[in-house]
């Protein structure tokens, strides 16, 4: 078992980088974190991995939508994956597939495929690659296991999952048992708090991140300690809010102190 390093997802304070990306990569920096990861920066790798260097900051893994065949997989992979290196990630995970190809077992089926070909272009260019759930994987079953599940069995051995605690049990999961399936698969977990909902993805209405009632680490309902005890080969645990009420630092801070208790640094 090893510890995974902390981390936080740059997409819980982006307002504060829209409006001052040095102050708030520095109000970070200023918490103890020296890792994060990475959004939106296929186009701006070279100012992004600028700004992270002067706050001694790296981006280890990253979030970049490349499993879409009529987008990036189709006409700019490689400048993704390139793009990823000049940050230093090591595991770029694609965020988010749409509820309704999770419905049918061959869009399911050709997203793992996608991504198994993806893990081989990226091996070209010394990156992993791998998924990041939220909670619409988890609502269809196929052969009687969830539409996640029966993904994760399609997957090749060097494809990484980075499970998101919320959503996974948004989804209906016991996020521990969930773990323990997926195995040394779980290599970064979204260590993220609040009360346990319901998936909003597969209902058509329009998602707020407002109505997820997320808070710090440690202050609501999903198991975090048992998720990270489940998890023994996660190198990542990466704080992130797609909403907080109140100053967004102060709950990375909260998580930082959480984390920090677990012996995650």
């Amino acid at each position: 078992m090893s510890t995974p390093q902390l981390s936080v997802q740059l997409y819980s304070v982006r307002q504060a980088l829209e409006s001052d990306e040095d102050a708030a990569l520095g109000r970070l920096a200023a918490l103890g974190l020296t890792n994060v990861e990475a959004f939106g920066f296929v186009h701006r790798a070279d100012e992004l991995a600028d700004a992270l260097a002067r706050h001694g900051l790296t981006a280890r893994t990253g979030h970049a939508g490349f499993l879409s065949p009529d987008g990036e997989f189709a006409t700019g992979l490689d400048d993704t994956f390139r793009a990823a290196r000049r940050l230093g990630v090591e595991i770029l995970f694609d965020p988010f597939v749409p509820a309704a190809r999770w419905a049918d077992e061959k869009e399911i089926a050709r997203t793992a495929a996608l991504l198994n070909e993806a893990a081989e272009r990226a091996a070209e260019h010394g990156l992993r690659v791998g998924y990041h759930n939220h909670s619409q994987e988890f609502v269809h079953t196929v052969a009687g296991v969830s539409a996640f599940d029966h993904f994760a069995g399609l997957l090749a051995p060097e494809v990484a999952l980075e499970i998101d605690l919320f959503w996974a049990a948004a989804g209906g999961n016991d996020v521990v048992a969930l773990l323990g399936r997926l195995g040394s698969r779980v290599r970064a977990l979204h260590v993220k708090d609040g009360p346990v909902i319901d998936d909003p993805f597969t209902s058509g209405a329009p998602f707020d991140p407002a109505d997820t009632g997320q808070v710090a680490a440690g202050q609501g309902q999903i198991p975090l300690a048992a998720a990270l005890a489940a998890a023994p080969h996660a190198e990542y645990a990466v704080l992130e809010f797609d909403h907080y009420d109140g100053d967004v630092f102060e709950g990375v801070a909260a998580g930082v102190s959480y984390l920090n208790g677990k012996g995650i640094a």
